[in-house]
């Protein structure tokens, strides 16, 4: 499989899950914030959304299974760069928090995560070219 055929297989897998998860994460709100459950309950429907992020990481490791070397040294580097950025401004941010900032939700590490791995993509791809 060429490498514009990895791509577009991605996209389309990554592309339906996103989708899917907007809709999880609509519903399981709308559910919890209209309906009354028992704890049990409530944890199950605010984790829905959690199940079509599994088949974004699915999907982000077949593409990079089945990419070239080249293309997989770049994500590498890629998702390194975001994964010790990531580490490094939420442990930063934690001794802020020993003055006075206020709590970070850990909600966010992964958005983060993924914006740096991005960001850095984009460089580390350029540099290649």
């Amino acid at each position: 499989m060429n490498q514009n055929e990895v791509m577009k297989r991605y996209f389309k897998e990554f592309g339906i899950a996103m989708g899917t998860y907007v809709v999880a994460v609509i519903v399981s709100t709308t559910i919890l914030n209209n309906f009354e459950f028992p704890k049990f309950a409530q944890i199950v429907i605010t984790l829905i959304p959690v199940v079509p992020t599994i088949f974004v990481v699915v999907a982000i490791l077949r593409a990079l299974r089945e990419s070239d070397e080249l293309q997989q040294r770049i994500q590498l580097q890629a998702v390194t760069f975001s994964a010790i950025t990531t580490g490094l401004i939420t442990f930063s941010y934690g001794f802020l928090e020993n003055v006075g900032f206020p709590p970070f939700p850990s909600i966010w590490i992964l958005p983060i995560m993924f914006m740096l791995w991005g960001i850095s993509l984009g460089y580390f791809w350029k540099k290649y070219q």
